[in-house]
């Protein structure tokens, strides 16, 4: 199966909300303070057409929607933090190398704007613990302060070396 990456489309906007959710059923993540309830969920596009925010979209050569996930800021200008967002794939899709291309996308494009990246998830979803850390992600052991998502019990952080640098080929 041959994936690509774009940014996200007013037409993939369905597509990815639906993934979401049923990654979040999968996962018990079907309740108030979780990705669930964001008002944005169906309107991903709009949100992340903000400047310093984007969300990239994997799909196959038929046009098939595998999942995504999106770069926005997280917490004051000052602070220079984003957040790796709404990070979702089909279970056909994992294991394929998918994750690790959009994050590469994600770091990259948040490497040039930001000091450091934070992300929230579900300590149930082992695979994508595993996955966070071995990618750079540290553990801390509460979330940042501003979090919307109170429900989250893992909560993970990446400080990049220089500021606007860039992530080195294949990293």
């Amino acid at each position: 199966m041959q994936i690509n990456l774009r940014t996200i489309q007013a037409e993939d906007n369905r597509g990815m909300e639906a993934i979401i959710r049923q990654i979040l059923i999968e996962f018990g993540g079907d309740r108030p303070g979780l990705a669930w309830e964001d008002a944005s969920l169906s309107r991903l596009s709009d949100f992340y057409s903000v400047p310093g925010r984007a969300y990239w979209v994997a799909f196959d050569e038929s046009g098939k929607l595998h999942g995504g996930c999106g770069i926005a800021e997280f917490g004051s200008p000052v602070e220079k933090i984003c957040e790796l967002q709404k990070m979702y794939l089909l279970p056909e899709a994992r294991g394929r190398g998918i994750a690790a291309e959009l994050l590469r996308t994600a770091l990259r494009f948040a490497q040039r704007r930001y000091q450091a990246c934070y992300l929230e998830t579900l300590q149930t979803m082992q695979a994508a613990n595993r996955f966070y850390a071995k990618n750079g992600f540290r553990r801390l052991e509460a979330p940042l302060g501003g979090s919307e998502h109170y429900a989250c019990d893992a909560w993970y952080i990446r400080e990049f070396d220089e500021p606007r640098t860039r992530l080195r080929e294949g990293e």
